[in-house]
């Protein structure tokens, strides 16, 4: 009984569909774990019984060692967690897998479809010679969403996901476009465009190479220190403005945090903090990224609270877009337990997209029958995640996904 379970673990573990982050085969499997197993096929009446009790030995070895990352541990490049599933489980586990990838690889498409139709206007008024109507994109605004794309991109590149790695190139070079269309209309100078285009050109260039670990380990180093820094500068900054003028208008707390990132980037890299400190300051980026998207539906709410009229000026198809583009990542971060990729979409679902068409729905700017059809296709699509990903961990409940997915196993 021991040689088929072997057998059976060594194909599993060499599927490449299975490790899909793992770009050589993990060495979280013991190798003696397959050598021991098949110890066990002689001609010794108590071969199976000995091959049986290595076998477990052994799964408990492997399900002490392929745990879940805890929340914070999240930018980690290959997680580890896919060792804990039930062997009986795998080919649900494998289909699965594949699916959730297929999901957020389909998320390009509402994505892409949001970002269209300001590129088409922006065309048109540039080929009418009307340069004055792209005075009103806020491309100090889309700088800083670039700086969030490029961080994600990034930290998407270490996990290998293929699938959000397009989305975020996408958005990089769907927004660049829109910086160039400005740039052409003078409504953006000059000299800030040549250095966004360095930024995007470094950030496309290093993260493709950085796939194909082709680039230098300094090198990546000081590309993740520079969205560090532009990102923990950022965040405070934005979150500010979004008060002004119910607040003094004041770059203080964009300084602040500058002088605090260059202060933490520079002890983690001379080694002035613990190896659980070197780890935080690792993990800003991909944080602050997230934090920044999450924030544009609470000052999108705020500006619908102080200007209830301007609602009505909100695409509600926009909104529904942003809905889907988001909550089809929702089963991908929760099956590979990434607690920062699933607190953004997650938020981004309900608090962006559904958010905003609550409140359209509440002046009676979408019908009955829209606002209900994005409810339940919202809520049952999670509930959905949710069920699936327990079974094909085989757990009892999905409170039990949901405590591995914070607090690791």
């Amino acid at each position: 009984m021991a040689v088929p379970l072997a057998s059976k673990l060594s194909t599993t573990h060499r599927h490449p569909s299975l490790f899909p982050n793992s770009p050589c085969p993990s060495p979280a499997f013991p190798s003696r774990f397959l050598s021991l197993s098949l110890t066990g096929t002689g001609s010794n009446p108590n071969s199976n019984a000995n091959g049986l009790s290595l076998t477990r030995y052994s799964l408990a070895s492997l399900h002490r060692r392929l745990t879940p990352p805890p929340a914070l541990d999240s930018d980690v490049p290959h997680p580890l967690h896919k060792g804990l599933v039930n062997l009986k489980n795998s080919k649900s586990f494998e289909q699965w897998d594949s699916l959730t990838a297929i999901f957020s690889g389909a998320s390009n498409v509402p994505f892409l479809l949001m970002q269209l139709p300001q590129i088409i206007l922006n065309a048109r008024n540039l080929l009418a010679g009307n340069k004055t109507a792209l005075l009103a994109v806020p491309w100090l605004g889309m700088f800083t969403g670039l700086l969030g794309n490029l961080s994600l991109l990034s930290y998407f590149t270490k996990k290998r996901e293929k699938e959000v790695i397009v989305v975020q190139t996408l958005g990089v070079v769907s927004q660049y476009v829109v910086f160039a269309q400005l740039a052409m209309a003078e409504a953006m100078p000059l000299a800030y465009f040549v250095v966004t285009t360095g930024v995007v050109a470094a950030g496309l260039i290093l993260n493709f190479m950085n796939y194909f670990n082709m680039v230098n380990t300094g090198i990546w180093r000081c590309w993740e220190d520079f969205i560090t820094v532009g990102g923990l500068s950022a965040l405070p900054q934005i979150m500010w403005s979004t008060f002004v003028p119910y607040i003094p208008n004041s770059i203080l707390p964009g300084a602040m945090s500058f002088i605090v990132a260059v202060a933490a980037v520079f002890m983690a890299r001379t080694g002035r903090l613990s190896e659980q400190g070197v780890k935080f300051v690792g993990g800003i980026s991909g944080w602050t990224a997230t934090l920044l998207f999450m924030w544009m539906p609470v000052s999108q709410m705020w500006t619908n609270l102080l200007n209830p009229d301007n609602i009505r000026g909100l695409s509600a198809f926009s909104m529904l877009l942003a809905m889907i583009g988001n909550v089809l990542m929702v089963p991908r971060a929760l099956f590979i337990r990434d607690f920062m990729w699933f607190t953004g979409s997650t938020w981004a679902s309900l608090f962006y997209g559904y958010g905003n068409l609550v409140c359209l729905y509440w002046f009676n700017a979408i019908s009955r029958e829209f606002f209900l059809a994005a409810t339940v296709g919202l809520f049952s699509w999670i509930g959905m995640a949710f069920w699936r990903d327990t079974v094909v961990y085989g757990y009892s409940s999905p409170m039990s996904s949901l405590k591995e997915l914070v607090f690791g196993s």
